[in-house]
């Protein structure tokens, strides 16, 4: 068993992981190198955007497809539930049974004929440095390059998501330049894709470590294409964690989306509300944990039994059909023919605010314009000019 704030998913009887525009001067090892111009998904003044520059803002699942390679119906079933993006578990070959390129192209290929965003990763980093099985980042990196091909002309349609939680709560502090050397080596290689990076601490980062870092590895991407994904479980047990970790990353300008979260947890009770509420008044993704197949004591975490579409776990309802959920907020990407743009719900609730607010609210978000008109879902919080706005004299107003 792993240690307090770590992830605990295992299935199959073996323990693994469950899941800017800001323009700093280069330095390092990629000083002097010429930035190139993000094609396909990409980030904009610290938000995702497709090509034509519309938001997207993800809302789906992760799906084992690593440990289930035979569940081939599960993207098409998660995309029929309403979501826009499936993050897909895939491996290097150091831990588990490597997906191969050509398992990798029909991914893709599933994804793109289900109108879905791939988030594609790879699982065996989980825990380095205190899970001893547990492999490098520049390993990973060297798996991408293997299976590129698959890859090559897909950058519309794929996410490159390095590896998974690829630190424990050992040695984290050298998640920087790891993360660093990974994202150069695979630019290098020639990857124009969009990159996630996960946190270190079991992708909780208790620690502060990517929060505090970012920034530098953003800057160290020659593409300034690198998105940042928490996970979020037993840390993240109130709303007001949540939120500042959250709008520490919006506030600084820098992408950064949940790539994975539960609503229960053997490391604590994650706070799902606030995490799905505050993901969606910023605009930002979501991705929950997981389609099925967990095991070893943590099934809740299953959004459907035994991969049966009909068979909807409490959880798996709460994700897709609850409040701040997928079905109310995913916008298909528009690569797809959508209509883009981030989330604003489908809610009956009306706001309370009645002003056309000007200046700033205490939170130091400004005032929407249009009040209660731009807050559909009457949480107190609206979108406008691209950024979220309190609706004068709402809940958020205080």
């Amino acid at each position: 068993m792993r240690k307090p704030r770590s992830t605990l998913i295992t299935t199959a009887g073996v323990a693994f992981a469950a899941v800017m525009g800001l323009m700093f001067p280069l330095t390092g090892p990629f000083a002097g190198r010429a930035e190139a111009a993000p094609t396909g998904i990409r980030v904009s003044d610290g938000r995702v955007v497709e090509a034509d520059g519309n938001d997207f803002v993800m809302r789906g699942v992760n799906h084992a497809h690593a440990w289930y390679p035979d569940r081939t119906g599960s993207i098409a079933d998660i995309a029929a539930k309403g979501a826009n993006t499936v993050r897909v578990v895939l491996s290097s070959g150091d831990r588990w049974t490597r997906t191969t390129a050509s398992e990798v192209s029909a991914l893709v290929g599933q994804c793109k004929a289900n109108k879905v965003i791939c988030v594609l990763e790879v699982h065996d980093t989980t825990g380095y440095g205190e899970d001893g099985a547990a492999t490098t980042l520049d390993r990973a990196a060297d798996y991408w390059i293997s299976v590129q091909d698959a890859l090559r002309g897909q950058e519309d349609y794929v996410v490159v998501n390095i590896g998974n939680e690829p630190f424990g709560n050992n040695n984290y502090g050298e998640w920087t330049n790891a993360t660093k050397n990974a994202i150069g080596k695979l630019r290098d290689a020639g990857f124009a894709h969009a990159l996630m990076v996960d946190a270190p601490n079991w992708g909780q980062d208790w620690s502060g470590t990517m929060r505090d870092n970012a920034a530098s590895v953003f800057a160290s991407d020659p593409d300034r294409n690198t998105v940042f994904s928490v996970h979020m479980y037993g840390v993240y047990d109130t709303a007001t964690e949540v939120r500042d970790y959250l709008n520490h990353f919006v506030g600084n300008g820098l992408p950064v989306v949940v790539g994975e979260f539960g609503d229960r947890h053997s490391d604590g009770n994650p706070d799902e509300d606030a995490i799905m509420a505050t993901a969606q008044s910023l605009g930002i993704g979501y991705l929950g944990w997981s389609w099925s197949g967990n095991g070893g004591g943590v099934e809740y975490l299953d959004m459907v039994n035994g991969f049966d579409a009909n068979s909807i776990t409490a959880w798996g309802d709460r994700i897709f059909n609850g409040r701040d959920g997928i079905a109310a907020t995913s916008k298909t990407a528009t690569v797809y023919g959508g209509g883009g743009g981030p989330g604003t719900g489908t809610g009956t609730g009306t706001g309370t605010g009645t002003g056309t607010g000007t200046g700033t609210a205490p939170n130091g978000y400004p005032y929407c314009v249009d009040g209660g008109s731009s807050d559909p879902d009457g949480d107190g919080w609206g979108w406008e000019n691209s950024r979220s706005c309190v609706v004068p004299g709402g809940p958020a107003d205080g």
